[in-house]
């Protein structure tokens, strides 16, 4: 039965009304240790949504997979233009996709060669004068795309990975949704024949995603500043679409919760539970597998949804392994005080000491994607002014201040930090720690990765 039916949500919300109500009580009362932190409606989100993540009985990879792909619909203040940038000529793009990774490899990893397939996306923008209720005129692609574009005021173009959706894995190993994402980036910059939009240059471009969508948002950064360390003397060209095309920077890349450590080994991922509705790691006692599906186990069998466990300590998997950040573009984070904001500071400061300008804010006590998930909040809706001022300023050549604060909860005082300084760990313990989480992978002594879903464009 469909679990998106009104009878399957009952069954499901049924059981879990003693917990809610508990809730509601302890937090009214101010028994609730996050009562000084979250209101009652955080606090009944983050719960409600733990219930369901962290249950005993996982859903099958593939029950999963089709419940993320259920289309809602559009409506409300927004043009969507639905578009599909077709597979390129040749294989010159997958080509040398594959021999960065294979460069980037210490010896031993397996990787997958992916297929070329069409890749979809979407056109976003605001539509004036029209309410959240009015929904999307009966138009064609081309039509909305025109009226989209009437509406914009901002040179500012996001690409946008999110999380969840296609390309999906485990069915499309790593690197197939890095090749989806560098397809996307050249498809804006040099459009494929019969594209609706002109050329993007990519100083008005910045990357950006939340959650897994941020990881291949900092992959695609890592897999352009590889290829300029590489071809320091002179520019590199690959063949796309018939012509000899450049790969440049984008002006930015802006991310909300990335998940940068496909290991999820960081102690935050344990210390930060208590804020978060992330299941943390399942330990060798409470041993969580997948039930067996058309999709999973993969043939040949592996332990990751994402990639060949071998690969997890890979720069373009975890960039959180990436050591080398030096002339990047600017870069600005969002994380609240969750399992995954450990990797973010690391990573945030390690590229704060290779000369890059960096934002960081941190946001208490706010769980993962906060700004998505809690959109009603004073501090998500700060969260998302500041991202948006920051992508204006890049786009527009200002110059970026390296800034680092904690937002507090609720009063949303900010306090500054270092940011060369936010790391919890040297680099050299985070690779440790990585390599360790991997061998244990590797050999059996830890279970398949929870699924956090993987980036769509």
């Amino acid at each position: 039965m469909d679990g998106s039916s009104p009878s399957a949500m009952l069954r499901a919300f049924l059981p879990k009304v003693p917990m809610i109500v508990q809730a509601a009580v302890y937090h009214s009362l101010w028994l609730s240790p996050m009562s000084t932190k979250w209101d009652l409606r955080t606090e009944l989100t983050v719960k409600i949504l733990r219930s369901f993540l962290d249950s005993p009985r996982p859903s099958p990879i593939s029950r999963q997979q089709r419940m993320t792909l259920k289309d809602p619909g559009i409506k409300g203040p927004m043009w969507i233009s639905k578009v599909e940038f077709p597979v390129p000529e040749e294989t010159a793009v997958r080509d040398w996709l594959m021999s960065a990774v294979e460069s980037m490899k210490e010896g031993g990893e397996i990787s997958t060669i992916p297929d070329i397939k069409p890749v979809e996306a979407e056109w976003t923008g605001h539509r004036a004068g029209v309410d959240a209720t009015r929904h999307r005129p009966d138009l064609s692609e081309k039509q909305h795309y025109e009226k989209l574009m009437n509406d914009v005021t901002s040179d500012v173009t996001v690409l946008y990975f999110h999380g969840g959706a296609m390309y999906l894995a485990p069915q499309n190993a790593f690197p197939a949704a890095l090749l989806d994402s560098l397809i996307a980036y050249l498809s804006l910059l040099y459009p494929p024949p019969g594209a609706l939009h002109e050329p993007v240059p990519a100083s008005q471009v910045v990357f950006s995603g939340d959650s897994a969508g941020g990881n291949l948002a900092f992959s695609l950064l890592q897999l352009l500043l590889h290829d300029h360390r590489t071809s320091a003397s002179s520019a590199t060209t690959i063949r796309y679409n018939n012509r000899d095309v450049e790969l440049p920077l984008p002006a930015g890349v802006a991310c909300n919760s990335a998940w940068l450590d496909s290991t999820r080994s960081m102690p935050s991922v344990t210390n930060n539970a208590k804020y978060d509705y992330l299941p943390p790691p399942p330990s060798n006692k409470v041993i969580k597998h997948f039930p067996k599906c058309d999709i999973w186990p993969t043939d040949p069998p592996r332990r990751d949804l994402y990639c060949h466990e071998s690969m997890l300590c890979h720069p373009l998997v975890s960039p959180l392994a990436a050591k080398d950040w030096e002339g990047t573009c600017p870069v600005w984070f969002s994380y609240g005080t969750e399992m995954l904001l450990d990797e973010g500071q690391v990573l945030a400061s390690r590229i704060a000491r290779q000369g890059g300008r960096v934002q960081f804010e941190e946001y208490e006590a706010m769980p993962h994607v906060f700004p998505l998930l809690l959109d009603f909040l004073n501090c998500s809706k700060a969260c998302v002014l500041s991202c948006a001022e920051f992508m204006k300023d890049v786009v527009g050549n200002k110059t970026i201040e390296m800034r680092g604060v904690t937002v507090k909860a609720k009063t949303l005082k900010m306090e500054a930090r270092d940011v060369e300084k936010l790391a919890p760990l040297s680099d050299e313990e985070v690779d440790r720690i990585m390599r360790e989480a991997m061998r244990k992978r590797s050999f059996g002594e830890e279970t398949e990765t929870k699924v956090m879903p993987r980036a769509a464009l």
